[in-house]
């Protein structure tokens, strides 16, 4: 098998590895595939994202890649050298800044690290590049190979697939969630990375939302994670969940924005449990949602304090310290305007002066 073939069939199987909601843009006019921007909130980078193998020992039931897919595939895998080639490719000729590395267990976790390892020591260290690396960490993989990898990346990760171990379970017989994935996790918390670990989830009927969002707080709370990546279930063509119904992108959506507010908010798990029916938040925006809950009434913007402004759709962080630094008295929805805040989200929860100034309908409605 050529090069560019083995790129197209391994950068195609390594795409369900979150990098956000709709964060990431696959380049698809670039011929060989597997190139994205990531986009973060101050820059962009482009990154290539890949397997090392295609193949897998595990049965996860939702997987191509693994042992109970009934549809042949095509397998590859790189050599180290072979990948560290393809992303000098990919840095001189298509703009890459980033490396997204992951793979199939194909075999014994510990050898195919080692081969993620040696691909990444290449790239760093004979070809001299400085910029971002992801490193994807397979469950059972030893922790001395586990710091090997700290060492030369700036983000690792393993995912934690399910919010528990039944759900988990349910989806394959080959992984343990506390000693594979969340032992892992404490591991990589003690590892001095720059930017952090994260995970990534599984959004399907197999856990609520309320499941989902109690598993990421104790993941920030214990190991110390940057970020939790939902991915909504998409059934796989030969695999034991085939049949199964995709999960509505809103409910990935609805999650990140929750998760957002827990992490950056201070929201609390007693904040989405008062807009929950049955485990589940509502479709529209959690914070919205949330407000109409649980405020008494449109907030007076002036002698506001922190705490209840973030609280107000259209209000975040940068906004309600601009608020609070400002001399003189906010006078109308243009000064709010000019402070970043988004007045026709905040406009139904606040009042100027004494006054609503809405026209978007009752805010008790």
């Amino acid at each position: 098998m050529n090069t560019p073939e083995k790129v197209r069939l391994l950068s195609e199987a390594g795409r369900y590895d979150s990098c956000g909601p709709k964060s990431c843009e696959v380049k698809v006019s670039e011929a060989l595939g597997g190139v994205y921007t990531a986009k973060a909130e101050r820059s962009d980078c482009r990154l290539f994202k890949t397997l090392m193998h295609n193949s897998c020992s595990f049965d996860c039931a939702y997987c191509g890649n693994s042992t109970t897919c009934r549809k042949k595939k095509e397998k590859a895998s790189y050599t180290p050298k072979e990948l560290a080639g393809v992303f000098s490719f990919m840095t001189e000729k298509l703009s890459v800044g980033g490396l997204f590395i992951s793979s199939g267990v194909a075999g014994d976790p510990d050898r195919v690290t080692e081969e993620m390892i040696e691909a990444v020591r290449i790239i760093r260290r004979e070809q001299g590049f400085r910029g971002y690396v992801h490193f994807k960490v397979l469950p059972g993989t030893s922790r001395e190979l586990i710091r090997q990898a700290s060492e030369m990346s700036n983000r690792m990760s393993i995912n934690i697939e399910a919010a528990s171990e039944g759900a988990l379970s349910e989806l394959s017989s080959c992984k343990s969630y506390g000693s594979d994935i969340l032992r892992r996790q404490r591991w990589i918390s003690r590892l001095p990375l720059r930017s952090g670990q994260t995970t990534q989830v599984i959004v399907n009927g197999l856990s609520t939302d309320r499941d989902m969002l109690r598993m990421a707080r104790w993941e920030y709370e214990n190991v110390g994670l940057r970020r939790v990546y939902f991915s909504a279930f998409r059934p796989v063509s030969g695999t034991p969940l085939e049949k199964e119904e995709a999960e509505p992108s809103w409910r990935q959506n609805v999650l990140y924005n929750s998760d957002f507010l827990m992490r950056d908010y201070g929201y609390t798990m007693k904040d989405f449990l008062s807009v929950m029916d049955g485990g589940m938040l509502p479709r529209g925006d959690p914070k919205a949602e949330i407000a109409r809950a649980t405020m008494d009434g449109p907030l007076e913007i002036d002698g506001a304090t922190y705490g209840d402004l973030i609280r107000v759709p259209g209000i975040g962080p940068r906004t309600a310290r601009r608020i609070l630094g400002r001399k003189g008295r906010i006078k109308s929805m243009s000064d709010l305007r000019s402070l970043g805040g988004w007045t026709r989200r905040a406009a139904p929860f606040i009042k100027i002066r004494g006054r609503r100034q809405s026209s978007l309908g009752d805010f008790y409605s």
